[in-house]
């Protein structure tokens, strides 16, 4: 497999490249973590900057490479990450334009590339987290419009956001993967309440999502009844494939810093801390290269494979570990929420559970890839 970039690529490159060095530095202060109707406005004037000049499509417009160029020159450069547009731009807008009609895709696609609407991730429940298809959110046919009754949970998002992608059961006597069905769902709906909830780094970026009769139309509805777990597979290929792209590249970033940090302390004294950050840039360079090859398996068929189960698995654990080395470099420092990298180091500590469980990403290495039989 080729993963060398194109002369036509390497131009998007460069011209990128040039237009960050003028647009970051006019960029006002990045508001406080805690700040969330602030940060919705930072993220999504930066998203109108991307739109105006005609770099918003990448997520879906433009090729898998191309996209991940863009995601790796704008992590390097230390512009803004999407935050607060994260599910509208990683998320629910790839899987409109796969799965939406042309009437959703005019409708829902726009606003996110302009920075105008915000999406939040319905997925989860109390009961239902790594067993996603045990949801019980229920949605009943009325007329024009599903009317929706149920909790959901680590809704990201959900306090700033204008849409939900939502999963719902509308057919309880089918077997539960075959009864499910994916809905927009605007936020600002009559029944919906969010409740924020604190994470153990202090953030509030999820939160709790209750539903009391909330009326859906129909016409929200992407894909047929009852198919929303094929829907949602598109979804998560999303999610797993290359969302985390900026994150690798983030992390080779700082593991750099760690080993200046370590030099400069006295903790690169340590030969087992030196052959712990070795290990760790083979791993991080090893990474970088699996999104290379899911991103070339991408462009054949359009949305990624599976081998993101794979990068997300390996992935996960390579950056609790990154951050575990940055507290051996701190020592005490590490406890200190001020410091760099402490507040990464707990937030590091959810990604063997986001975007599916470490389990539930070995379960479909071990069925999809490695043809195992499913487990009893």
């Amino acid at each position: 497999m080729d993963l060398s970039y194109t002369p036509e690529e390497e131009d998007f490159r460069a011209r990128l490249r040039e237009w960050l060095a003028k647009a970051l530095p006019g960029l006002p202060p990045k508001p406080k973590p805690e700040d969330w109707p602030g940060r919705r406005a930072y993220d999504l004037g930066w998203q109108r900057m991307l739109y105006d000049a005609g770099y918003a499509d990448v997520h879906w417009d433009a090729s898998p490479t191309v996209r991940l160029i863009f995601l790796e020159e704008t992590e390097k450069a230390g512009a803004p990450y999407v935050g607060a547009n994260f599910v509208g731009l990683l998320h629910a807008g790839p899987t409109v334009a796969a799965e939406g009609s042309e009437e959703q895709r005019a409708r829902w696609l726009a606003p996110i590339l302009r920075g105008d609407e915000v999406w939040c991730q319905g997925f989860s429940e109390p009961g239902a987290g790594s067993d996603l298809a045990a949801l019980r959110t229920r949605a009943w046919r009325d007329g024009d419009d599903y009317v929706v009754s149920g909790s959901k949970i680590w809704t990201s998002h959900a306090e700033v956001a204008d849409w939900c992608e939502l999963l719902v059961r509308t057919d309880p006597q089918a077997p539960k993967h075959r009864g499910i069905t994916w809905l927009a769902m605007p936020m600002n709906a009559p029944g919906v309440t969010v409740r924020p909830l604190r994470t153990l780094a202090g953030s509030a970026e999820f939160a709790e999502v209750f539903l009391d009769e909330v009326r859906v139309p129909v016409a929200n509805r992407v894909g047929a009844e009852n198919d929303g777990w094929r829907v949602t597979m598109v979804t998560l290929s999303f999610e797993r494939g290359t969302a985390f792209v900026g994150e690798v590249v983030a992390c080779r970033r700082v593991l750099g810093d760690l080993a200046r940090v370590a030099y400069r302390n006295g903790t690169w004294d340590d030969p087992a801390l030196r052959r712990r950050l070795g290990r760790l840039n083979a791993e991080f360079r090893a990474l970088w290269r699996l999104t290379q090859w899911n991103v070339s398996e991408a462009e054949g068929k359009g949305v990624p494979g599976v081998g993101g189960s794979v990068f997300k698995l390996r992935y996960s654990h390579a950056r609790q570990e990154l951050y575990d080395a940055a507290a051996e470099v701190l020592g005490p420092d590490a406890l200190d929420l001020d410091r760099p990298w402490v507040l990464d180091r707990l937030s590091s500590l959810s990604y063997t559970i986001a975007a599916g469980t470490s389990q539930i990403q070995r379960n479909i290495v071990a069925e999809r890839i490695l043809g195992l039989p499913k487990g009893r």
